[in-house]
């Protein structure tokens, strides 16, 4: 399974090559698709290419089928997540012969099958897997109906629904103001801690959302954030308040498109929350590490919780030596269980950090 640096890597690689002809093969296996199987049907294609009018695209086409054929053969099985495979002509050279394959193992389980023939590689099943897997949550309510949901990525999934029994505000037949107004009162705030209960069970269980938005038409979401039905931990994640004029499903979505630069903020406080994290136990001198050398020693001694790295990181130590710093970064790490986070250097913290060298860490423990 390739890592989540280096797929990004290959994406934009195979992203610029353009084909002269219809003659870039793409071969998407869906997990626990018979690689056997495969192979027959390419073989089949082979005989189909054997057609093509124009000789140079018949050779080149029929050459990356060739090629993807015999690289299938140094599998036993399909890897776990299924495979994915790009073979043809990459030259940029008129009438120059450059076939090349790229075989990439997804992050994700994959479903698509997929044999196409184009002046482009097929990349949305894998572009869909390499985007960036921010998760958020959702409330949205009002007084009638509450909707919870959770956002991955573009894909916004209604995790609850609750209706309410809560009556407008115009008073019943036959009960005086003071009445209804109590009665309406008790029934609202029976419906709200109903909803607190299922969005405290939810947001704990699902520790990967990074924040919540609450939304909805008029003043209740307020009385829900500022009363006390949801627990500290769940409250805490709440990244912003926004106004919808929909509830339900369409609420949900409404909530995103006017919550957009909430979620824009919130990736970049995640960063800032990190690096806050670090200079301030760099002013107490505590549980840090920074300098190439002095963070490498403590990674190789198992000290290492978290290593902050710039993107603009750079370094002329000979083990990095004709390696993507980055890249290599991500496949040490795992030999140590430490976390890799990289940081951007357009915010004023990202700047500052990579002054110091745009390299430093988070310690397990204190090392001498």
């Amino acid at each position: 399974m390739e890592g989540e640096y280096k797929l990004k890597k290959i994406m934009k690689t195979l992203e610029k090559i353009k084909g002269r002809h219809t003659e870039l093969v793409t071969v998407y296996v869906p997990a626990g698709y018979s690689l056997h199987e495969v192979s027959n049907q390419l073989k089949q294609e082979q005989g189909t290419a054997d057609n093509i009018k124009s000789k140079a695209v018949r050779k080149n086409v029929t050459t990356a089928l060739d090629k993807i054929i015999r690289h299938l053969q140094l599998y036993k099985e399909t890897p776990k997540n299924g495979l994915a495979l790009f073979c043809g002509n990459i030259s940029e050279k008129d009438g120059k012969e450059e076939i090349e394959l790229f075989a990439i193992e997804p992050p994700e389980s994959m479903k698509t099958k997929m044999y196409w023939c184009d002046q482009r590689f097929v990349l949305e099943p894998l572009m869909e897997m390499v985007k960036e897997k921010e998760i958020y949550g959702i409330i949205n309510l009002d007084k009638s109906e509450a909707e919870i949901g959770i956002l991955r990525g573009k894909k916004i999934t209604s995790i609850a629904h609750f209706d309410s029994i809560v009556p407008g505000k115009s008073r019943a037949g036959g009960q005086s103001s003071a009445r209804f107004a109590r009665v309406r009162e008790g029934l609202l705030n029976d419906f709200l801690k109903h909803v607190g209960e299922a969005v405290n069970k939810i947001f704990i269980e699902h520790k990967e959302v990074l924040g919540i938005i609450l939304s909805g038409p008029g003043p209740i979401k307020d009385e829900f954030q500022k009363g006390d039905y949801m627990q500290t931990q769940v409250k805490n994640k709440i990244i912003g308040v926004v106004d919808t004029s929909y509830t339900g499903d369409y609420g949900l979505h409404e909530t995103i498109e006017r919550g957009e630069d909430l979620l824009k903020e919130a990736a970049v406080t995640k960063e800032k929350e990190i690096l806050r994290r670090f200079f301030e136990r760099l002013q107490k001198d505590e549980l840090i590490s920074y300098g190439f050398h002095e963070v490498m020693k403590a990674l190789e001694m198992g000290a290492v919780d978290t290593i902050i790295l710039s993107e603009a990181f750079k370094t002329d130590d000979p083990r990095f030596e004709d390696k993507d710093v980055i890249e290599e970064f991500e496949n040490i790490v795992k030999n140590y269980g430490t976390h890799l986070v990289i940081v951007s250097k357009d915010t004023r913290e990202g700047a500052q950090f990579e002054e110091l060298g745009g390299i430093g860490a988070l310690l397990r423990y204190e090392i001498e």
